[in-house]
């Protein structure tokens, strides 16, 4: 088996860490690291790292000012419980990007918003309407 995990630079890993957690509806813990924290299922498949700007000299991550955080990066999570992650979301943000809508490529209903580092972060439902 082979997986891609997503790493993007962050502001403040702890903050960054509790956001996405409660917007996917997993368990509050804390990240492993201040620097580095991954985003598991519950099943413990990794979702996401969150990575502390300028940590590890990785050339990418350097720092945010060399590029606009998330220009070029579509962060698209598929959700068993899209109602519960809507619900959350509307907690955590003043302001949905886009609200709910099916999305007609997928066949699936979907909203977006802004993590808190400006990431665009799509939420669709895991099966078709």
């Amino acid at each position: 088996m082979k997986r891609l995990w997503t790493i993007i630079g962050v502001k403040d890993v702890a903050n960054s860490f509790r956001w996405y957690k409660s917007l996917l509806g997993l368990p509050e813990t804390l990240p492993e690291h201040d620097f580095f924290g991954q985003i598991a299922d519950t099943d413990g498949t990794v979702l996401l790292c969150l990575h502390s700007w300028g940590e590890h000299d990785h050339p990418s991550l350097s720092s945010p000012a060399r590029a606009e955080p998330g220009n070029g990066l579509l962060l698209f999570f598929r959700v068993d419980d899209l109602e519960t992650s809507l619900a959350n979301a509307r907690k955590l943000v003043e302001q949905l990007d886009e609200e709910p809508n099916l999305n007609p490529s997928t066949g699936t209903m979907e909203f977006s918003l802004r993590d808190p580092d400006g990431y665009y972060v799509t939420i669709s439902a895991l099966n078709p309407q």
